[in-house]
């Protein structure tokens, strides 16, 4: 996936339909001179709604589609006839967008699964026609409802990238160039740090057509959960991954403290994020001998399984794909509480232009082409 095709990150302005007008009708027609109310009611506005598709991985189709409007109900017809609904407008989202007001930075709603639909705002409702106010005194109701007016708000559609296997690590760990091997993702692989600036997703083919999905989230550096280096923007994606894959080179100087700070981050991101599936992989490992490899290991947590790679001597490859399908495999329990916090308005990038105002019309609550007077104390 290109980094220039990966958007993850739309501001849109949406408006559901209004409601179409109840009509006032009166029920004319030859050797019946009072036939009575009879205007139908209005139809539905179109509501707009969120759909989750597992085809799409970015939100690049919406990157240039800034206003999104749902159709307008029909105004109610004579003899009870009902105007048409308005036409829903469905927009397609990959699975883990989250949305956002964009006008308070507060969580509206997420799609986390294929086909799974939302309703963001929903369509005004049409208004009764005059016939629903006939009564004992009020024989022939020359009014209706107006429908309800369309809803309209901006939102802010974030991605959280859905993969079985997140790549956790420092710049230049080597999370790229394992993702190149072992999927045939073509991320940018270059000797300094940041190269990666957006996530990567790979399939990573396994024994007898399985496979899984890894994602190579952009370099943590220690305080990104404080907004330094790439910051916040991509931290989240790490809350949809299954199990955390954390890279520590083999020619850091202090492993154990690498990991640490790796971790220390996640938690002051998401403490929940530690309740994950965690495998250690020490990449960049043919520069050690067997010796040093058995004396690096006598160090590491004994608590989280870990594998010496080297992505490109093809060294503990297969090792850390059997490694990760077996932690794949166990029947656990992978719920985590995502962090929905409110954005931060003012750290967003006010892309805005000016939304041109839409002026409403007007609903008539008489029929315009109704002009004869009835005569009730006639008889």
């Amino acid at each position: 996936m290109a980094e220039t095709n990966f958007v993850d990150y739309v501001k849109i302005f949406c408006r559901s339909g209004r409601g179409g007008a109840g009509s006032a009708h009166l029920h004319r027609e030859k050797y019946v001179p009072k036939g009575g109310p009879d205007g139908g009611d209005g139809g539905r506005g179109g509501h707009i709604i969120l759909k989750g598709n597992k085809n799409y991985w970015t939100l690049i189709h919406l990157k240039y589609a800034r206003h999104i409007f749902a159709g307008n109900g029909e105004s109610g017809g004579h003899s009870r006839s009902f105007g048409a609904n308005g036409e829903d407008k469905i927009i397609e989202v990959p699975c883990g967008t989250v949305v956002y007001d964009a006008d308070t930075g507060e969580f509206i709603c997420d799609v986390t699964e294929h086909d799974q639909e939302v309703i963001l705002l929903k369509g005004g409702r049409g208004g009764l026609g005059n016939w629903h106010f006939k009564s004992a005194t009020n024989q022939t109701p020359r009014f209706a409802q107006p429908g309800e007016p369309a809803i309209e708000k901006n939102i802010i559609l974030e991605l959280k990238v859905l993969a079985d296997v997140g790549l956790v690590g420092f710049p230049n760990a080597g999370k790229s160039t394992l993702l190149s091997v072992v999927s045939a993702a073509k991320p940018k692989i270059a000797n300094y740090p940041f190269t990666t600036l957006v996530p990567n997703l790979g399939i990573v083919p396994y024994r007898d057509g399985k496979s899984f999905a890894m994602a190579d989230i952009p370099g943590i550096i220690e305080g990104a959960s404080e907004g330094k280096g790439l910051g916040l923007r991509f931290l989240r994606h790490i809350e949809r991954n299954a199990i955390l894959l954390f890279l520590v080179p083999a020619d850091a100087d202090d492993i154990n403290k690498e990991y640490e700070i790796l971790l220390n981050e996640l938690e002051n991101f998401n403490p929940e994020l530690l309740e994950k599936q965690r495998v250690l992989a020490i990449s960049k490992s043919d520069m050690l001998d067997e010796e040093l490899i058995e004396a690096i290991r006598e160090t590491l947590p004994k608590d989280v399984p870990h594998v010496f790679l080297s992505s490109v001597a093809g060294i503990g490859v297969t090792e850390l794909k059997d490694l990760l399908w077996t932690e794949l495999s166990k029947d656990v329990d992978r719920h985590t509480t995502i962090t929905h916090r409110p954005i931060d308005l003012s750290s967003c990038e006010d892309d805005w232009d000016d939304v041109e105002e839409f002026d409403e019309e007007e609903f008539d609550y008489i029929d315009e082409d109704f002009e004869e007077d009835w005569d009730d104390e006639k008889k």
